[in-house]
């Protein structure tokens, strides 16, 4: 490799660093403040807050690389074009597929992150995130540990604290439970404590009131109660099994037997083949992109005002990449058979930077085809 392509190659990978590292910054607090409200407000603790931030992080990474590659490509040719370093190594000799072949590099490098993530990071961080989601939905403690709110935890149920102090007691607890239409039973208690035994989980209640409400009779029934314990194991759904996603399944799960796949998971042989082949489709689309970002820049030549009109090009080229490549999901999804038609986005982007390159290294004989 030579001086030019370690120099290029360089300025290409910081600047993707550093656009990559504000895209995901973005993405990540956008998603951190609506995280962290759900989960804090349902009584879950710092520690799952950071672990279900860092289980999202790998999806967010995988969907900023393409803008940050992009991003790198545009604004390091431009900056090399405007202070005449292309024009200089053009001069030396060098045509715009040479000056191109740090810009490959640093594409098929990116481009193998991109497949790490696509491959083995995002399915295992999605699946896992799902899943604790989930954990965190079925856990009773999260569902009722929330003060000052009125809480349905179930169809007919009504619960409400009005504080929790630090070693965990809930000061004036209010329970109704509705599910029987022939009476409403209401529970208040000064104070109340949950326990997890090996029946399930309990709520002990303490110095506390029960209300039986007769809807047949008209008649209410009161006891006073020192200590009480009610079960709150209904109140908790019992976990449901469901067939695996496709987006967690490994790809060479997925390449060996989509119809048992798509049998499992109860999707079409397409949606599986298509979830396959993107993930390969994927990465190549990040090294189009690098590729259609410097081609076309180099097609202005040097001016003072710079190589806005080209930039503007470069992202409306890029645009119709994707147009193309979400055009061809759903085809695919409805046809199996057309499973080839995922990697057309990416063939395109190559056939149009190819292009582009050889229209910057024929200015002369384009310019005089375009005359006659």
């Amino acid at each position: 490799m030579s001086r030019f392509d370690r120099y290029m190659l360089s300025q290409l990978l910081i600047l993707f660093s550093f656009f990559a590292l504000v895209l995901v910054a973005v993405y990540w607090v956008n998603r951190a403040v609506k995280l962290f409200d759900m989960l804090i407000a349902n009584g879950q603790t710092a520690m799952v807050f950071l672990e279900f931030s860092a289980l999202s992080l790998p999806k967010v990474i995988w969907l900023v690389i393409p803008m940050s590659v992009f991003a790198a490509s545009v604004y390091v040719t431009n900056r090399l074009s405007s202070e005449s370093e292309l024009t200089v190594m053009q001069s030396t000799g060098f045509s715009p597929w040479r000056m191109a072949r740090p810009v490959l590099f640093f594409g098929i490098i990116v481009m193998l992150m991109m497949a790490v993530l696509s491959h083995a990071l995002v399915p295992t961080s999605s699946e896992r995130l799902k899943n604790r989601q989930k954990d965190v939905t079925e856990n009773v403690t999260a569902r009722l540990l929330t003060e000052g709110t009125f809480l349905h935890p179930a169809a007919g149920m009504t619960f409400y604290i009005r504080e929790i102090t630090p070693d965990g007691v809930l000061k004036d607890v209010f329970l109704t439970d509705r599910r029987n239409p022939k009476e409403i039973t209401t529970y208040t208690a000064a104070e109340s404590y949950l326990l997890n035994t090996e029946s399930g989980p309990k709520m002990v209640m303490v110095d506390g009131l029960s209300q039986i409400h007769n809807n047949i009779e008209g008649r209410l029934f009161t006891t006073n109660f020192s200590d009480f314990t009610y079960d709150i194991s209904a109140l908790v759904k019992r976990p449901e099994t469901r067939a695996r996603s496709i987006e967690f399944i490994s790809t060479p799960e997925l390449l060996r037997d989509p119809a048992a796949i798509a049998s499992e998971t109860g999707t079409e042989i397409g949606e599986v083949l298509e979830e396959a082949h993107g993930r390969f489709n994927r990465p190549l689309m990040v090294v189009s992109a690098a590729l259609i970002g410097f081609s076309t820049l180099l097609l202005g030549g040097f001016s003072r005002f710079g190589v806005w009109r080209q930039i503007l090009i470069a992202f409306v080229l890029l645009v119709v990449v994707e147009m193309v490549h979400s055009a061809t999901l759903d085809p695919v999804r409805a046809n199996g058979d057309l499973w080839p038609l995922i990697y057309l986005p990416s063939a395109l982007g190559f056939l149009v930077s190819g292009g582009l390159l050889w229209l910057a290294s024929n200015p002369i004989r384009f310019r005089r085809e375009v005359k006659a």
